[in-house]
């Protein structure tokens, strides 16, 4: 397996042609939508293997569903596992969040915060760990309605992670969006989660509808209190592997590496005064 360190970019086909023949040095692994390659074949098949072949590769779907009242897709997961198995991906992340019920939602829907959604979530995603024979690794989600908050955001997502032993993708964007959007402090909430199961991180732009409503589009560039973020986060939990998204309003890839290059400054600044901390504690 192939495993991921680093800065990472989302691979998405209109890229092929900038990113191709030699993938930009500054990149160390792309993230894709297993659902939108594996049935592709022909030139874009062809070309996603080439990329496979020069740099690992994680993966982010999008319609596991995994809160959903329905039943989980079985099929869609044996063949997500196929295609991880095949390409020696270690990683499937998914949201902590449903896009189904009684058919497809097109939308990220946010699950209750109750004890008895912990442990509802928490079986079906044991039930989808033991068929791709890997830990689950489940994004926090922006939202913008809660349904119910028995428990805080932060208490439903440790709480989950514990149950049902699954890791976490830290998407830093949306920490700062939810807290603006739920009046949160962002950094107690960084603070608090668990450092053993974050495996990486996503980091974006929004857009500002509103002084005090921030939506979550992946088409701009992070502003400088996401990096902030960012940082903390760092400083809190260590360095973990960081991808930057950007879904749409895509700009030249001169452009992206110029956000890649920084998440990759951040990553080295962290890394030595870990080390300098250990050099110090050694005396």
């Amino acid at each position: 397996m192939k495993q991921i360190s680093g800065a990472g970019l989302g691979l998405r086909r209109e890229m092929l042609e900038q990113l191709l023949p030699e993938l930009p040095a500054q990149v160390d692994f792309f993230e894709v939508a297993p659902e939108n390659w594996i049935p592709i074949g022909g030139r874009f098949k062809r070309e996603f293997e080439r990329c496979a072949r020069q740099r690992p590769i994680s993966t982010h779907g999008l319609s596991l569903s995994i809160g959903s009242p329905d039943p989980i897709d079985f099929k869609l997961v044996k063949s997500i596992k196929r295609f991880l198995d095949t390409h020696e991906i270690p990683i499937y992340s998914e949201h902590l969040s449903y896009c189904s019920l009684d058919g497809h939602l097109y939308d990220l829907m946010p699950i209750p915060f109750t004890v008895e959604a912990v442990r509802y979530v928490s079986q079906r995603i044991r039930q989808v760990q033991e068929v791709l024979e890997r830990p689950l690794v489940l994004e926090n989600v922006s939202y913008y309605l809660a349904t119910d908050t028995q428990l805080s955001e932060i208490e439903f997502i440790n709480a989950v992670m514990d149950e049902a032993q699954c890791q976490m993708l830290l998407d830093v964007n949306n920490v700062y969006v939810n807290s603006i959007n739920h009046h949160y402090d962002p950094y107690q909430f960084i603070k608090a989660l668990p450092t053993d199961k974050i495996v990486y991180g996503h980091i974006a732009g929004h857009f500002d509808e509103a002084e005090d409503l921030k939506v979550d589009t992946h088409g701009a560039d992070v502003i400088e209190p996401v990096w902030d973020l960012l940082d903390f986060a760092y400083k809190t939990h260590g360095v973990f592997p960081t991808l930057l998204e950007r879904d749409f309003n895509i700009p030249p890839l001169a452009k992206l590496l110029i956000e890649i290059d920084r998440i990759k400054s951040l990553q080295s600044i962290h890394r030595a005064k870990t080390s300098a901390g250990k050099e110090v504690g050694a005396i």
